[in-house]
């Protein structure tokens, strides 16, 4: 046993985090710590209150991880798992950690998706990029009746979302998200994507994501970064069914250029921007335009 205690190791944790510039030290030094001790954050919260000693190994694990997230290693790396909405994604290297303000870009989608299943009784859904399948997974477990597809080209993402998305009924396809699924062209009501649409000269700033999100899921190719995502768009106007409707999570900065993109293929009606929950133009959203009555 040690002579410090949870509290005593958290407190010293979380300066040495703050000093490292994590923006939440103490929150991921309890979350360090509850991952090392197997105690979820209500069970740690009661251990901080009664103290005691903490094992010598556990001590020693838990100051190692803490010293890798000080040179600012994802937490989600450290623990092995990313919460998103209402499930738990396995996420290491070689796949993009979800982040909080994607679970917005789901909502919509898992939102028209559940209209759909109340007026008809089923609903087909599709993910484009789906990186660890953290939408899939969510619209799968937030609307029974969604029958999901979701698609991903990336070799390590495409194993990060098949183990996430085993036994959850989504259909995982490794392919491009550009042309993959024609055998459902038209036929389906949601497309929801979250694709790479970082500019090439726009290195993002905090390095868990400069230094560990792979590049594949960052880079959306293209002087804007939206070549990427008007490949996305044109398979969404492919897929969609008239009145169907597509999602697209965008940079804050990028809401114009996101609607242009969208308007400019002809096939929807005229794009919408919608914020994220912090009230940042965050997605891109559209019906499929009906077909054109012929005379």
């Amino acid at each position: 046993m040690t002579d410090v205690g949870p509290r005593g190791l958290v407190a010293q944790a979380a300066a040495t985090l703050a000093a490292a510039g994590v923006a939440t030290p103490r929150v991921d030094a309890e979350l360090l710590l509850g991952h090392v001790l197997r105690l979820d954050r209500g069970r740690l919260a009661a251990r901080l209150v009664l103290d005691g000693p903490v094992a010598a190994d556990d001590a020693a694990a838990f100051h190692a991880l803490v010293e890798r997230r000080a040179v600012r290693e994802p937490l989600q790396h450290l623990t092995g798992v990313a919460p998103f909405r209402h499930v738990e994604l396995a996420v290491g290297p070689g796949v993009f950690v979800p982040r909080p303000e994607t679970e917005q870009v789901a909502q919509v989608a898992i939102d028209e998706a559940a209209r759909v299943v109340a007026a008809r009784g089923s609903a087909v859904v599709v993910d484009l990029c789906t990186g660890s399948g953290a939408i899939a997974l969510a619209v799968a477990t937030e609307v029974p009746g969604a029958a999901v597809h979701a698609v991903e080209l990336d070799a390590d993402a495409h194993a990060w979302a098949a183990r996430n998305l085993a036994g959850s009924g989504v259909v995982l396809v490794r392919g491009d998200a550009r042309t993959a699924l024609h055998e459902l062209d038209g036929t389906v009501d949601v497309v929801v994507s979250n694709p790479p649409y970082v500019p090439s000269d726009a290195v993002p700033r905090d390095p868990e994501v400069a230094n560990h999100d792979p590049a594949v899921a960052l880079y959306g190719l293209g002087a804007d970064g939206l070549e990427v995502p008007r490949g996305v768009t044109a398979a969404a106007a492919r897929l969609l069914r008239p009145g169907g409707l597509y999602v697209m999570e965008h940079a804050e900065v990028q809401d114009a250029a996101a609607r242009a993109m969208v308007d400019a293929v002809g096939a929807f009606d005229a794009a919408a921007t919608r914020d994220d929950l912090t009230g940042r133009p965050r997605m891109a959203v559209a019906r499929k335009a009906p077909a054109p009555v012929e005379d």
